[in-house]
């Protein structure tokens, strides 16, 4: 690694020690002030339209992935 790099990557690392708690702060604050309910209403809408372009499947597909599983193995 060169001298150049290796002062690159210092200055990367001390400027995420002091952006780093910043940006956490801020996810905090965000996740403490936000409207739960809001939120599901928001989201609501396209969760239904989920459901009406997706088949609900008859299982979890862990049958299914086992026996692909399988396949691949012999």
């Amino acid at each position: 690694m060169t001298e150049k790099s290796r002062n690159d990557l210092k200055k990367y690392v001390e400027q995420w020690k002091k952006t780093g708690p910043i940006l956490e702060e801020i996810r905090r604050k965000e996740i403490r002030e936000i409207n739960t309910t809001q939120v599901i209403l928001n989201l609501s809408d396209a969760f239904d339209i989920c459901l009406k372009s997706n088949h609900l499947r008859d299982s979890s597909g862990l049958v299914e992935m086992q026996s692909l599983l399988r396949r691949l193995r012999s």
